[in-house]
C-alpha cells in the first residue's frame, strides 16, 4: 500500500474536489463564486461554453501527479491531449498559486475566484482550451492528435524531465496520435527524459463512443504492449478505490522509469526498454449530474460539453447545478477569504516544481543561443557570376554538421527519411540518426544518441520539433516541398500559439520553427506530378505578418546567409526553399550577405539598364526561376542589345509587401524605385503566380506586373520540360518581354517566332533523347 495514511487519501480527494468545483464554476458562474447565497439566474453566464466531460479525469490525474512530484521531487510537466478540458488546467494553476502570480488581478481570494470564473470563455477573457494564456501549458489541444509527439519532443535532451501526457480516447483515433506511440523507440534513457502516457478512456467523443473504449481489455493491452509499453490499468468510478489504485499505479510506473534510467545511466544497460504507461478508465463527466431531464448524463456522451444547458431559464437545471457544485463541499475547501485552505495548499509542489510554474513549460526562460560557426567559412569558391555550379543544400550540410557539433545538447534536425535525399549528408560526419532498433549489416549512420531524427511521418517530425522548441531548444525540419503540406494544420496551430504568446509578457520568446524545403517543385521531374507542389508558401502567408518569413535563396552562398539568420531568430516560422540539384553560383559571399540583408535587390551585373529607367524589369524569386530569368536576359542581350533590362532578385518574399503590412515590407518609394510604376515587370516566381499578385496588389504599377510560376502542370519529365510546361522557361519569358514592352512586338516578330520554335525544338529533343538539350543543360552566364 503506497498511500501511507488515510489522510493522504482524504487530501487527494479534497484537492480533486476543489479542482472540480473550480472547473464547474468556470463553465457556469459570473458571480457568487463560493455559493455564499443561493444560486440565482443572474449569477449564471449568458453563454455557457466549455467542456466538462473530460475535465474531472484531468483533475484526477493532476492531483495524483502532484503527490508523486512532492514525494519524489520530480521535474514534471503535464500535457493534456484533451485540451478542450481547459477548465482543469486553469483550476489547478489557480490552486497552486501560479495563476495569481502571472495574472495579479486574479487574486487568491473570493474576488479572484470570481474573476477566474468570469475570464473563462468570456469576451475579453481566455479560450476554453489549454491555451497559451494558461500557465504550465505547451499544448493547446484545440486540434487533436499531437499531444504525445509534443511530450516526447519536450523530453529530448532533458534527462531530468518527466512529461505526464494524457491521451484522450477520442484523440487516440487520429492518425498523428496513432503514429506517436512509436516515439518510445527514439527515446534515449541516458540523455533524454521520460514520457508517462496516460490513456484516458472515458468512453465517448462528442456524440459517439470511442474505438479504444469499446474493444476488449485483452485486445487493448496487447495493442499497447505491441507498441512497446507496459500498461498499468486504473479502472472504476468509486473515488476511494480509484484514488488507492491510481496512487499505487503511479508509484509503480515512476519507480520503473527511475529503474530504467538508473540501469542505463549507471549500469550501461543497452537495448530499447519497455516503458510503463497508464490506462485510466473513468466515467465521462465523472462526479457531475447523473441524470438531467430524465436522460442519463454521467458516463455518457451528454456530459461532453455543458451537461446543464438551460440553467438561466430552467429552475430545475439551476437547482441541479447548485446541488452539483455544493456536492464538492466548497465550505471545507476554501477559507473565509476564498483562498484554498491550508490543507490544500500543502498538497501542491513548491516553486518551479509546480506543473503550472515549471520553466520547461515556458521554454524561452531556459533558451540558450546556439553556438554558431561563421557561415562565411563555408562559402563556395567563386569564379564569376553564374559560372560555377554547386548543390546548395549539400553546402549547407557542412554548416549544419558543425552546428550539430557545437550544440550537442540543444539542436536537432528532424525529417521524414529525407536528410540524405536533401543532400544534408555531411551532418552524419558529426552525428548518427536516432535508432534504438535492431541493426543489420549495411545499416549506416544509425545509433541510439543521434542528433538527426527521421521517421516517415511528417506529423511526428513536426510534433517532436514543436515540443523541443517549446521547452527551450533549437531545430530544423527538412522536408520535400510537396509533402510538407501534410503538416499544414500543425503549422497553423503553432503559428496561432506564437501569435498569442507575443501578447503575453510572461511568455519568453522561443527559437523559431525553421523549415528547409528542398526536392522542390521544379526539380521533382523524376518523381512526377504527385511530388510537384509549391503551395505551402500560400498556406504560410495566411498567417499574421509578424510571425512568418519566407526565403528563396537563389544559390549556395545566399542559402548559408539565410540559414544563419533563421537559426538566430526567435518566435517566427521561417520557411526556406532551396534546391538540392547542381545550380549556378551567382554571388560571392560578401555580395550574398549584402543581398540577403536587403532581401531584394538589383543585380547590376546582369542587367543592361545602366542605372537609368529600364524598358522592362525582369524579376525572379527562387533558384530555377532565377536561372531561367538570367538565360532570358542573355537572349534579350543578344537579340535586343539596345533594350534596357533591369534584373531584380527577391530572396525575402515578404519584401514585396508594403511596409505597413509586414516588418520586412518595402516602403513605397523603394518598391517603385526597384520596379518602376509604368514599365512592364515580368516576374518569374517559384510558386503559384497569384501569390505574388496577392502580395503586391496594392502597389502602384501593379497593372504592369505579369507573373510566371507553377500552373499545376507537371509530370515525370526533364527539368527544362517542367518549366516549359508551366511557361516559366527562358524562351517564354523573352516572348513576354516582346509582348509587353511598348513598340517592341512590331519589330520583333521574327525573334518571337524563333522563341516559339526553340520551345518546340527543345520539347521534341526531350521526347527523342530523354534529356534536355546541351545548350540548356550546359548554359552559364556568358558575360
Amino acid at each position: 500500500m503506497v498511500v501511507e495514511h488515510e489522510d493522504d487519501l482524504a487530501g487527494l480527494d479534497a484537492y480533486w474536489r476543489a479542482a472540480n468545483y473550480l472547473s464547474v464554476g468556470q463553465i457556469y458562474l459570473l458571480d457568487n463564486p463560493l455559493l455564499r447565497e443561493p444560486l440565482a439566474p443572474e449569477h449564471i453566464k449568458p453563454r455557457l461554453l466549455g467542456h466538462w466531460g473530460t475535465t474531472p479525469g484531468l483533475n484526477f490525474c493532476y492531483a495524483h501527479l502532484n503527490r508523486v512530484i512532492r514525494r519524489r521531487d520530480l521535474n514534471m510537466i503535464y500535457v493534456m491531449g484533451p485540451g478542450h478540458g481547459g477548465p482543469a488546467a486553469v483550476a489547478n494553476a489557480w490552486l497552486e498559486g501560479t495563476y495569481s502570480e502571472v495574472y495579479r488581478e486574479v487574486t487568491w481570494d473570493e474576488e479572484g475566484m470570481r474573476r477566474l470564473f468570469r475570464r473563462f470563455s468570456f469576451p475579453g477573457g481566455i479560450p476554453s482550451h489549454v491555451a497559451p494564456e494558461t500557465p504550465g501549458s505547451i499544448h493547446e489541444g484545440g486540434e487533436l492528435g499531437y499531444s504525445l509527439a509534443h511530450a516526447f519532443g519536450a523530453v529530448l535532451d532533458n534527462p531530468d524531465l518527466v512529461v505526464a501526457c494524457v491521451v484522450g480516447d477520442g484523440e487516440a483515433e487520429t492518425g498523428p496520435l496513432a503514429a506517436s506511440w512509436h516515439s518510445n523507440k527514439f527515446l534515449d534513457p541516458v540523455g533524454d527524459g521520460a514520457v508517462l502516457p496516460i490513456l484516458h478512456l472515458n468512453g465517448y467523443k462528442i456524440a459517439n463512443p470511442t474505438v479504444l473504449a469499446r474493444i476488449g481489455e485483452e485486445e487493448l493491452l496487447k495493442q499497447l504492449e505491441g507498441f512497446g509499453y507496459r500498461p498499468l490499468v486504473v479502472s472504476g468510478s468509486d473515488p476511494e478505490v480509484m484514488h488507492r489504485r491510481m496512487a499505487s499505479v503511479l508509484d509503480e510506473a515512476l519507480e520503473e522509469i527511475a529503474r530504467i534510467q538508473r540501469e542505463a545511466r549507471e549500469g550501461g544497460v543497452g537495448g530499447r526498454p519497455v516503458w510503463p504507461m497508464v490506462v485510466l478508465r473513468s466515467p465521462k463527466g465523472w462526479t457531475g449530474p447523473v441524470e438531467v431531464d430524465g436522460l442519463a448524463v454521467e458516463g455518457t456522451w451528454r456530459s461532453h460539453q455543458v451537461p446543464l444547458a438551460g440553467v438561466r431559464s430552467d429552475p430545475e437545471h439551476l437547482r441541479l447545478l447548485e446541488g452539483w457544485m455544493r456536492s464538492y463541499g466548497p465550505e471545507g475547501l476554501f477559507d473565509a477569504q476564498g483562498a484554498p485552505v491550508e490543507g490544500l495548499r500543502v498538497l501542491a509542489p513548491r516553486g518551479g516544481r509546480r506543473m503550472s510554474a515549471n520553466p520547461h513549460a515556458n521554454g524561452g526562460l531556459l533558451l540558450r543561443p546556439l553556438a554558431l560557426p561563421d557561415f562565411r567559412d563555408y562559402a563556395v569558391e567563386f569564379e564569376g557570376h553564374g559560372v560555377r555550379s554547386s548543390e546548395a543544400t549539400r553546402v549547407l550540410g557542412g554548416f549544419l554538421r558543425d552546428v550539430v557539433r557545437a550544440n550537442p545538447d540543444r539542436f536537432r534536425i528532424v525529417g521524414p527519411d529525407e536528410t540524405a535525399s536533401n543532400r544534408l549528408s555531411a551532418v552524419y560526419e558529426a552525428t548518427d540518426k536516432v535508432w534504438r532498433g535492431r541493426l543489420e549489416p549495411g545499416d549506416e549512420h544509425l545509433g541510439p544518441r543521434g542528433r538527426v531524427m527521421e521517421v516517415l511521418s511528417e506529423h511526428l517530425c513536426q510534433g517532436w520539433l514543436e515540443g523541443y522548441l517549446l521547452t527551450g531548444r533549437h531545430g530544423l525540419f527538412d522536408c520535400y516541398e510537396a509533402f510538407v503540406h501534410i503538416v499544414d494544420s500543425m503549422f497553423n496551430q503553432h503559428a496561432k500559439w506564437l501569435k498569442v504568446t507575443r501578447g503575453l509578457e510572461w511568455r519568453a520568446p522561443i527559437a523559431s520553427l525553421n523549415y528547409l524545403l528542398s526536392s522542390h517543385v521544379w526539380r521533382q521531374d523524376h518523381n512526377g506530378f504527385t511530388h510537384q507542389d509549391p503551395g505551402f508558401l500560400d498556406v504560410v502567408l495566411n498567417k499574421p505578418a509578424e510571425l512568418v518569413r519566407v526565403y528563396l535563396p537563389p544559390d549556395a552562398n545566399t542559402l548559408l546567409s539565410v540559414a544563419d539568420h533563421c537559426l538566430r531568430s526567435r518566435d517566427y516560422v521561417n520557411v526556406v526553399v532551396a534546391g538540392k540539384q547542381p545550380a549556378l553560383d551567382y554571388l560571392p559571399m560578401d555580395e550574398a550577405v549584402a543581398h540577403c540583408t536587403r532581401g531584394i535587390g538589383i543585380w547590376e551585373w546582369a542587367g543592361t539598364d545602366g542605372g537609368v529607367e529600364p524598358d522592362v524589369v525582369l524579376a525572379c524569386a527562387g533558384d530555377v526561376p532565377t536561372l531561367e530569368t538570367l538565360a532570358a536576359v542573355d537572349l534579350l542581350r543578344c537579340h535586343f542589345p539596345e533594350l534596357r533590362v533591369r534584373v531584380v532578385n527577391v530572396v525575402d518574399l515578404m519584401r514585396l509587401l508594403p511596409a505597413g503590412e509586414h516588418p520586412h515590407g518595402l516602403p513605397e518609394a523603394e518598391y517603385e524605385a526597384l520596379f518602376t510604376t509604368r514599365r512592364p515587370v515580368i516576374f518569374a516566381f517559384h510558386g503559384y503566380p497569384w501569390l505574388v499578385h496577392r502580395l503586391t496588389y496594392r502597389r502602384r504599377g501593379h497593372e504592369n506586373l505579369h507573373v510566371r510560376g507553377f500552373k499545376e502542370r507537371g509530370t515525370t519529365t526533364t527539368p527544362f520540360d517542367m518549366v516549359m510546361l508551366n511557361d516559366l522557361d527562358r524562351f517564354h519569358l523573352v516572348i513576354d518581354v516582346i509582348d509587353r514592352v511598348p513598340g517592341l512586338a512590331e519589330r520583333a516578330a521574327h525573334v518571337r517566332q524563333r522563341m516559339v520554335d526553340e520551345r518546340l525544338w527543345a520539347r521534341a529533343y526531350t521526347r527523342e533523347f530523354g534529356e534536355d538539350p546541351g545548350s540548356v543543360r550546359e548554359w552559364v552566364w556568358p558575360y
